[in-house]
């Protein structure tokens, strides 16, 4: 329970849960991401930063761009994957319905809307899967009408 009125720093306070929580972690284990340090402790992005920084000062954690921060120090340590984006998921799950002949080559895939409704998530999520799809060549989009499945030569290598 962080003490707002306290004479502690909250992203000191933060640190110390972290600390604890890495404590038992073994080597190259991902720690929660800034955003879901924000979240669960209900903080700016910023006090979230501050609190892995002190982390990552003390050498309890590394961090990776793009990848996130781990526990132990940074010297080669394995890392272990951390879960699979949302968006990506999506994407995945629509692309073994596509190779399952769910949708046909040339016709429409479910709309943003539908999407949203049935993955239940954020519209923006949805559209990162699409625009991953379109990116890979699943799909491709006609404005005003909506993403249709690729032609079957456009498909990747898989």
């Amino acid at each position: 329970m962080l003490d707002y009125e306290g004479d502690t720093h909250i992203y000191l306070q933060i640190a110390a849960i972290l600390r604890e929580r890495v404590a038992g972690l073994p080597a190259g284990e991902p720690i929660p991401s800034e955003a879901e340090i924000q979240e669960e402790f209900g903080v700016a992005r910023t006090t979230a930063r501050r609190a892995v920084h002190v982390l990552r000062e003390e050498g309890l954690i590394y961090t990776v761009q793009g990848e996130g921060a781990f526990v132990g120090p940074s010297t080669g340590a394995p890392r272990k994957q951390r879960k699979v984006p949302l968006y990506q998921q999506i994407a995945s799950d629509l692309t073994e319905q596509i190779k399952a002949g769910k949708y046909q080559p040339r016709r429409p895939i479910p709309g943003e809307t539908a999407l949203v409704k049935q993955y239940g998530v954020a519209r923006e999520t949805v559209r990162r899967a699409m625009a991953l799809l379109r990116e890979r060549g699943w799909i491709y989009t006609v404005a005003q009408r909506g993403s249709y499945v690729s032609q079957k030569d456009s498909w990747p290598e898989t």
